[in-house]
């Protein structure tokens, strides 16, 4: 049996992906990948996902610079999500943002309001052309 067969995709064939950095922990972002972007990524060591606003495959870096070497891959309990420990690279401090933000997680719930909390590291007009 194929090693993605034990996976549960969605009825899209897409699987949720969380991008963890290997040193910090930080959660990166969360994305999507298909078959193919699950398997390019274990081919290449790099990370590639199902871009669903492009539909298509998307190397993550392959306009901004910003690529995630992929040190691991798992799959949680109930075999539905995907878990990539990744070294971020690209910029110092890392960024995997598309808002040039270390992480997409920057925003924090403040009881009222969700407040940025994270800074810009880059702007963005300057990463993606």
């Amino acid at each position: 049996m194929d090693w993605l067969d034990d996976i549960k995709w969605d009825r899209d064939g897409l699987v949720p992906v969380i991008a963890q950095e290997q040193g910090t922990r930080d959660v990166l972002m969360v994305a999507w990948m298909n078959r193919e972007a699950l398997a390019a990524t274990a081919a290449r060591g790099q990370a590639v996902y199902w871009s669903r606003s492009r539909g298509r495959l998307w190397h993550k870096g392959e306009e901004s610079g910003h690529f995630q070497q992929v040190h691991e891959i798992r799959l949680d309990c109930d075999a539905d999500v995907v878990l990539l420990s990744v070294t971020q690279h690209g910029h110092d401090p890392s960024i995997a943002c598309h808002t040039g933000r270390h992480s997409c997680f920057y925003r924090r719930f403040d009881g009222k309001h969700w407040a940025a909390v994270e800074p810009v590291l880059k702007d963005p007009e300057s990463i993606y052309k």
